[in-house]
């Protein structure tokens, strides 16, 4: 089981690369969008973590479920709101700061909480 665990891990830092790169891509362009490799991260980021709390929840660990359920949260907004960009030509600067941010936040919520 261990193996599989390590491989979701991977697969959500992965994703976690996926979603950040997206953002930090386009810094410096005027014109922002929601890339495919956004999308995909945040997919990737969902699966794997419900995965990932699944194989703990199976095993002997000890879930916080007070930081699972806030890095849920987080994660089905940038999971919003990069649904809805993705089909536009471009996005606001608020739409596009608010998914690195929010990433951003889940990052600090993993490493802290």
């Amino acid at each position: 089981m261990d193996i599989v665990r390590d491989l979701m891990l991977v697969l959500h830092f992965v994703g976690l690369a996926s979603l950040l790169g997206g953002f930090l891509v386009q810094m410096k362009s005027r014109t922002k969008r929601v890339e495919a490799a956004m999308f995909h991260g945040a997919l990737t980021q969902l699966v794997t973590g419900l995965a990932l709390v699944g194989i703990a929840e199976a095993g002997d660990a000890d879930v916080n479920h007070m930081k699972v359920g806030l890095k849920l949260v987080v994660l089905v907004a940038i999971t919003a709101l990069v649904l809805v960009g993705r089909r536009k030509e471009s996005v606001s600067t608020g739409v596009w700061g608010a998914i690195g941010g929010l990433t951003l936040v889940n990052v600090v919520i993993a490493v802290v909480v």
